[in-house]
């Protein structure tokens, strides 16, 4: 079965059209990087990677995030590696009290926002000192939920894409490319 879904997802990946090539996706980490400098480096901040998708939007970020600060991670899912979401499942809260923290969650995407919002609302239970949130990817339509977001990458259309933290299937990940699945074989969000 892996073999089969590893040579489907090299398949996928040859068919799939590139939306945001690697200097565009450098171009948007450092103009996070910059905003994020100017807003959080005098307030020791604890940054708190959404799982598994921010992994490597926090990974690209933290180099160029020249201050001093803490990291955590939360690990909520609506998709379990499936192409469309589901009910939220908590895989890991975090095992600390954030009270009087300055927060700043990291997430690859925001779709239909509902994760993120769930993440959101659990730390503003904590009573944090500020909460902010940033995010690689916003895709372009009107479903689900707008959480506040403060720093923003970049846009996407309204389609099923995978790469920097994105994944399809639990595959490409790893890219440093953005890429939708080509629209013959586009499945249901």
């Amino acid at each position: 079965m892996t073999s089969h879904m590893r040579q489907h997802a090299i398949e996928v990946l040859a068919s799939a059209e590139l939306i945001h090539d690697e200097a565009a996706v450098q171009a948007a980490v450092h103009a996070m990087a910059d905003s994020i400098c100017a807003d959080l480096a005098e307030s020791d901040p604890l940054i708190v990677c959404a799982m598994n998708g921010g992994l490597v939007p926090i990974a690209m970020l933290m180099p160029h995030l020249r201050f001093p600060f803490r990291i955590d991670y939360v690990h909520a899912t609506r998709y379990r590696e499936k192409t469309h979401g589901q009910d939220l499942s908590w895989q890991r809260e975090p095992e600390r009290s954030f009270e009087g923290e300055h927060v700043l969650v990291i997430d690859d995407i925001l779709d239909e926002g509902y994760t993120l919002e769930s993440i959101l609302a659990y730390f503003e239970a904590q009573n944090t000192a500020s909460l902010r949130a940033a995010v690689l990817v916003e895709k372009e339509h009107d479903r689900g939920v707008r959480p506040p977001i403060d720093y923003l990458g970049l846009k996407v259309p309204d389609r099923y894409v995978f790469g920097c933290g994105m994944d399809y299937k639990g595959y490409w990940r790893n890219l440093p490319t953005i890429h939708a699945l080509a629209e013959s074989s586009e499945e249901t969000h």
